[in-house]
């Protein structure tokens, strides 16, 4: 089946023309797989079918840069733009998320030769662009990297829910399990340290900044994600049944959605089993956990006698590793979290799994959202989430950096979410 890999100078802006192909070529390799049925159906209201990421990613392009930038350009479909805004008032009314997978209409074959006039437009129109629609082509492709990933969880989501369990990829060379390093607890920067993106280091969302001091106390992070052995030996100590581990919000939760594992794992003949796009497969003891809210990471941490960090401890010991390793998302195919190999003092801190964070997601000092509709992008949703950190192994390489800010419900855990333990010292 096709796959489309990512040249890492490609992704570092060597030509954004070669960049934008390359991104736009990922989204059709990642859903090439799919039947117009696969794509149009929506499994919950949280995930959103295929299609409409294809479509979508294409509005963000057609309407905030050929429409206000490349005078001469004319919709597509003008009806378009109702159905495939997501929440960006300004730009008027659109379709209720929760009835996306209604959309039937357009086709798959529509909505790709949509993107097939979008790309051919923009590229055409990429010499002449000034400064501003260039930043806009800049966020688009991150915009797009970001439901690039969706797509996968989406995709990951509603296939959970076909008793055939269907495989959508074969397995790549899985590695059988193996003992994971024992952790070690790195101690990490304290006193006053800064955080958040310099504009000097290139591309951020606005969300990322502004950089700025914050105090650290002293503090140790885990050298590595917990895996599903020790997440078992949690779940074998009567875990989930046991109240003074979770947070009050936490323990309702599990009650009400009668949780006894992390999402899509299967108990079958005494033995535990994952499903993934790659179909059913025994868990590997090895490899990070993951499909977990912040309610379950938060416990394990109780439960283990250490806590989960704050983003800034997590980010001042990222900051000098290398954002572009790790096992990340080079090409449409197998994806799942892998085992950690080798003996780095701090391990797989970018790629595997997103790794929650006991930091509320807010505003930075001095936070200013941008200009326009664009401004809708992040600042309104400081509301209740968690800030996660650290990419997963669906997050497209050469997106992510030490200052990136993911966020989600503490309830929510369809997407690649696991856990790194802290401790004060």
């Amino acid at each position: 089946m096709p796959t489309a890999t990512l040249p890492l100078a490609a992704a570092s802006g060597n030509s954004l023309a070669d960049h934008y192909q390359y991104v736009r070529s990922l989204s059709e390799a990642i859903t090439s797989p799919l039947s117009d049925a696969d794509a149009t159906v929506q499994s919950m209201d949280d995930a959103s079918p295929a299609k409409w990421h294809l479509a979508h990613t294409t509005w963000f392009f057609e309407t905030f840069v050929l429409r206000n930038h490349v005078p001469r350009y004319r919709p597509f479909d003008a009806r378009f733009a109702y159905l495939f805004n997501s929440y960006y008032e300004a730009e008027g009314e659109r379709h209720a998320r929760p009835k996306r997978g209604m959309l039937s209409r357009p086709s798959l074959d529509q909505v790709r030769a949509w993107r097939r006039k979008v790309d051919d437009e923009l590229i055409a129109a990429l010499p002449s662009l000034d400064c501003e629609a260039l930043a806009l082509v800049e966020l688009g492709l991150a915009h797009e990297q970001q439901h690039q990933e969706l797509m996968l969880t989406d995709m990951l989501n509603l296939f959970a829910e076909n008793p055939l369990m269907p495989a959508i990829w074969e397995p790549g060379d899985a590695s059988p399990d193996a003992t994971p390093p024992a952790i070690q607890w790195i101690e990490g920067r304290h006193g006053i340290v800064e955080i958040g993106h310099d504009p000097a280091d290139g591309f951020a969302f606005d969300c990322e900044g502004p950089r700025h001091p914050v105090l650290l106390h002293r503090h140790a992070i885990a050298s590595r994600p917990i895996t599903n052995g020790e997440w078992l030996a949690f779940m074998a100590d009567g875990s989930y049944q046991r109240p003074e581990l979770w947070l009050s919000d936490g323990w309702a939760w599990v009650k009400s959605q009668h949780v006894e594992a992390p999402l899509y794992w299967q108990q079958k003949d005494q033995a535990w089993y994952v499903f993934g796009l790659s179909g059913l497969r025994a868990v590997n003891l090895a490899a990070p956990v993951t499909h977990i809210s912040h309610y379950e990471a938060d416990a394990y941490a109780r439960w283990a006698g250490a806590r989960l960090p704050t983003e800034a401890e997590w980010e001042t010991a990222a900051q000098t590793l290398d954002a572009n390793s790790g096992n990340q998302l080079d090409q449409a195919g197998p994806v799942c979290p892998s085992a950690a190999i080798g003996h780095a003092a701090l391990q797989q801190m970018f790629g595997d799994v997103w790794e929650w964070t006991a930091s509320a997601y807010l505003p930075h000092p001095g936070f200013r959202p941008a200009e326009g509709a664009v401004g809708e992008y992040n600042g309104k949703f400081m509301s209740g989430q968690q800030v996660l950190k650290g990419g997963s192994c669906a997050t497209p390489r050469g997106h992510m950096r030490a200052s990136y800010r993911n966020f989600f419900y503490p309830h929510q855990r369809w997407q690649f979410t696991g856990l790194r333990l802290a401790k004060d010292l």
